[in-house]
């Protein structure tokens, strides 16, 4: 069986958005599923829109998905020698030829052919007249159908009657699109490619350049795009940001692979894969040929279990390093990982990504003398008669020698049996005044990771509110 090659053909005038990102996993795990190879290739020859700048943040989107590639990555740009090699050779075989109508005569062609109900295209007026210059065209075959196979959408067949004898070379010199990416494919080892449907149009055009050099024709697959949830194309309030958005967002690689696996791919009814399962069960049958539905909802669901599943020590970098995008690198260094690590255990239950885990622990990172009350909750909870007891509370947490859950516990039992009231007396008072807020982990948990000096100080501080 012949190894699959595939490909991934970004071109760089934007960044890698989610779309892209799906089709650049499916082309992916095409291969690795298989055992075969994952090429990248850049498509930067549009000299005016394309930038360094969406080449490095394509690359650098690429690495933290953890969609490797193999081999070097290729740039089109610098092969333009190599493509008008190639048109010289179709020129050479009689398979293309010189054509030197304007613009304008071949809008009017399309003019007249619309008005006699014929397909709209150019007429091929100088196929036939031996010209040695102007752009370059390919002989489309008068007769006969392209069709193929799509690995997603089934069997595909255009009649070639309706096709234009397209443009290979322009009048500067340059290689057009398809050209230019039949022969990097072939070059490249491509026998596999996975990509938008908007390419469906593409693919019988470049299936006759294939068969006009003799070349093998590739597999191809199209898969439909994705919609925002009122089902229209996706845009940015939809979800459709720049890969590194998401990173910035605080969500895991691996959980954006999986959702983006899910649009357009299933197995049975199975929701979260990893890395690992998705190219063990990966396969175009199972690929859908609808379009699917972007849900931001869902893909926080799906980020946040990845978050409850991901290695403690992991997270607590991850929040250091955000702490440190947030504040700056001075103000950080009064936030070490060691205090990050013993947050969070007590959220990762709780958040869905890493920015709104870093939120939920700002309670647990700012000196007692910063933190922020809630005004309600103060005014709620935080009466006369429960700063009252809160004092008391304090008094005994001063005297205790070790500081723990368990002796926290028996502490707080002890003072509701003196005092004859039940805990709901004593818990919000308290979660008040140690984290600003009527919300929080468990309270002898919270107490823990907060530290006795930090504890004590903050209830001081409500007790003189």
């Amino acid at each position: 069986m012949t190894k699959i090659v595939s490909r991934f053909a970004p071109s760089p005038t934007g960044y890698l958005h989610i779309g892209g990102a799906r089709t650049a996993l499916f082309s992916w795990l095409l291969a690795r599923a298989a055992g075969g190879e994952f090429r990248l290739r850049i498509e930067d020859t549009d000299r005016e829109r394309s930038t360094q700048a969406a080449t490095d943040a394509i690359i650098d989107s690429m690495k933290w998905l953890g969609l490797e590639h193999d081999g070097e990555i290729v740039f089109q740009s610098s092969r333009m020698e190599r493509h008008n090699e190639v048109i010289d050779q179709l020129l050479d075989a009689g398979h293309a030829y010189y054509c030197q109508c304007s613009k304008e005569d071949v809008d009017a062609m399309r003019e007249r052919a619309m008005q006699e109900g014929r397909k709209p295209k150019y007429d091929g007026t100088c196929r036939a007249m031996g010209l040695k210059e102007g752009v370059v065209r390919l002989k489309t075959p008068q007769d006969g159908a392209t069709g193929y196979v799509d690995m997603v959408k089934g069997h595909i067949s255009v009649e070639n009657v309706e096709m234009d004898d397209m443009i290979l070379r322009r009048s500067d010199g340059t290689p057009t699109y398809n050209l230019a990416v039949v022969v990097d494919d072939h070059d490249m080892g491509v026998n596999t490619v996975m990509r938008g449907d908007d390419h469906v149009n593409n693919t019988p055009r470049q299936i006759l350049i294939y068969k006009a050099l003799g070349w093998e024709v590739p597999q191809f697959g199209h898969v439909p795009m994705i919609l925002g949830p009122d089902k229209k194309k996706l845009s940015k309030r939809h979800g459709a940001l720049s890969v590194m958005e998401y990173e910035k967002m605080g969500y895991l690689p691996e959980a954006v692979c999986n959702y983006l696996a899910r649009l357009g791919w299933s197995h049975g009814d199975q929701e979260l894969f990893s890395m690992d399962e998705m190219v063990r069960l990966f396969s175009t049958d199972n690929l859908g040929k609808s379009p699917s539905v972007f849900d931001l909802t869902k893909f926080e669901w799906v980020n946040g279990q990845y978050m409850q599943e991901a290695a403690p020590e992991r997270i607590a970098d991850l929040l250091h390093e955000f702490h440190i995008r947030e504040v700056g690198e001075e103000a950080a260094k009064a936030v070490d990982k060691a205090t990050f690590l013993r947050i969070v255990p007590l959220l990762q239950t709780r958040a869905k990504s890493v920015i709104d885990m870093l939120e939920q622990a700002q309670p647990f990172i700012v000196d007692a003398s910063a933190l922020p009350y809630d005004d309600k909750a103060v005014e709620k909870f935080l009466t006369e008669e429960t700063r009252a007891l809160l004092s008391e509370i304090l008094e005994r947490m001063e005297a205790l020698e070790e500081y723990s859950e368990k002796s926290l516990e028996d502490l707080h039992r002890q003072f509701l049996e003196d005092k004859d009231i039940k805990f709901k007396a004593i818990a919000q008072p308290i979660r008040v005044a140690i984290v600003g807020k009527t919300q929080s982990p468990g309270l002898f948990e919270t107490m823990i990771a907060l530290g006795k000096e930090q504890t004590l100080a903050r209830l001081k501080r409500a007790i003189t509110l």
